[in-house]
């Protein structure tokens, strides 16, 4: 670029410093912002560029020696100020060969790395705290995990002497304590990992269907239990042996269960797993975990996979859990290349999908024939959902007082009293959830005295359960 040309600019108020000096180095021109960051008044022009640049510029036999740093590539030199301090500059030369003239243009870095320096050492103090908290979780629930599996050690040697009911009755709470503080650990465990970015995936050859049966036998009996349907399904175009971390993926899809067996009260859940995609080795797995529960409504759907959250305070206080099964399963899902979805309406029921990418095992056939998978996939998704009949049935099940509801809401309570007479609580409890939202829409009388039902429940106190339980059967 010729010196003239850049001449053209008002380079007086421009906020770069711009120097002119000739081939001995002596300044001809410096703008009002090299005044004020070199700190010379008007006496800056007549000084060497030397005195400016000491590093960088020298003079021999009175030439000015440029040393290849002609061009317009960014440097990074040091200023001199008139008191002889200096500071970092991005600085650059051009040349202009007729006028036999060069002009510098810099910039002051001092706060750029001022600040670079602050923002190295903020990440360094935040990966220093990551680390201590990372290990402090590490620690702690170590610690926990060890008189958990002390008490459940000492459970075990009790269980095998004679004891009466209500010993053995105390003594099966611990163990149902026991088993929920380790679940808890081991959600803390996970995702203080995950969010340490030391989680690590262990992919290896498994047989698919034989996970998916036994993540059936997991969650069958309690979903049957509660009166609910349960359909599972397996595309054929799935192998019969793929390569991923099987733990990882019986993991979300146990949690996505739990959920929607804790939440689904009458009807059904489904499960799906279809084939997407085949690149080269590898492959797309796509699931869907459908219920017709509870429901979330459209503007909560954002706090589902947030850690420690969940979608109001009485989510926690009537079912429990930490808030952090849906956020580890979105981390999963992430570390195995996919991502996980919801759509869910209130009082209707949700639906979850997530799809994985899985290694393909050396010899099975899975070439994808796409106008196959693209019909398999379609019917996949109308599968999962609740045909007009269905929901026209569900409908009847949870108005009060239809002939479906009171068939359904008699039934339960009988299975209810059968687990009061077994002094099985907690189920009678599960079956206390479906008794409420079966009589959501019932009069004042009636919701005011299972009110009252859930309460003795809740107490185990059989004389109040029985007279609640006659007070009930008597209004309907």
């Amino acid at each position: 670029m010729e010196l003239g040309k850049e001449c053209i600019f008002p380079i007086e108020d421009a906020l770069e410093m711009i120097l002119m000096f000739d081939q001995t180095g002596k300044i001809s021109y410096a703008n009002n912002a090299a005044r004020q960051k070199l700190e010379y008044d008007n006496d800056l022009c007549g000084k060497n560029i030397c005195d400016i640049f000491p590093n960088e510029f020298r003079l021999a036999e009175e030439q000015f020696v440029l040393e290849d740093f002609v061009g317009s590539e960014l440097k990074n030199l040091v200023a001199y100020r008139k008191n002889l301090t200096c500071f970092p500059v991005e600085a650059k030369l051009l040349s202009d060969a007729d006028s036999e003239m060069y002009i510098c243009m810099a910039n002051d870095i001092l706060e750029k790395e001022f600040l670079n320096r602050e923002i190295d050492r903020i990440k360094q103090e935040a990966q220093d705290a990551m680390k201590v908290k990372s290990e402090f979780v590490a620690n702690v629930t170590h610690e926990l995990r060890t008189p958990v599996n002390g008490i459940l050690g000492n459970l075990r040697e009790l269980s095998e002497q004679e004891l009466d009911k209500a010993t053995v009755k105390s003594l099966n709470l611990i163990e149902r304590c026991c088993d929920d503080m380790n679940k808890i650990i081991n959600s803390i465990l996970d995702f203080s990992k995950l969010e340490a970015g030391k989680f690590s995936l262990e992919p290896r050859k498994f047989n698919f269907r034989n996970m998916m049966d036994y993540v059936k036998a997991n969650h069958i009996n309690k979903i049957t239990e509660k009166g609910l349907g349960f359909f599972v399904t397996i595309s054929p175009q799935i192998p019969e042996c793929i390569i991923a971390d099987e733990l990882r993926i019986v993991q979300i899809l146990n949690n996505l269960l739990s959920n929607a067996q804790k939440f689904t009260s009458v009807g059904k859940i489904t499960v799906e797993a279809v084939r997407t995609a085949q690149i080269n080795n590898r492959m797309e797995l796509f699931f869907i975990v459908s219920d017709t529960g509870i429901g979330i409504d459209e503007g909560d759907k954002d706090k589902l996979f947030q850690s420690f959250s969940q979608v109001d305070a009485s989510i926690s206080r009537k079912y429990g859990g930490t808030g952090l099964g849906l956020n580890i399963s979105k981390q999963l899902v992430e570390l195995m290349g996919g991502k996980i979805e919801v759509e869910s309406e209130k009082n209707k029921g949700s639906t979850f999908s997530f799809s994985i990418w899985v290694d393909i095992c050396e010899g099975e056939d899975a070439v994808l024939q796409q106008p196959n998978d693209e019909k398999r996939v379609t019917g996949a998704f109308s599968a999962m959902g609740v045909s007009p009949d269905e929901e026209e049935a569900l409908e009847d099940i949870r108005q009060y007082g239809t002939d479906a509801n009171l068939k359904n809401l008699k039934r339960t309570l009988s299975k209810l009293i059968l687990c009061v007479e077994m002094e099985n609580w907690e189920k009678a409890e599960m079956f206390m959830d479906t008794v409420k939202q079966l009589t959501n829409e019932a009069p004042k009388e009636i919701k005011r005295t299972v009110l009252r039902l859930k309460m003795a429940i809740q107490k185990e106190n059989y004389d109040k359960v029985d007279a609640e339980f006659k007070e009930l059967n008597n209004l309907l």
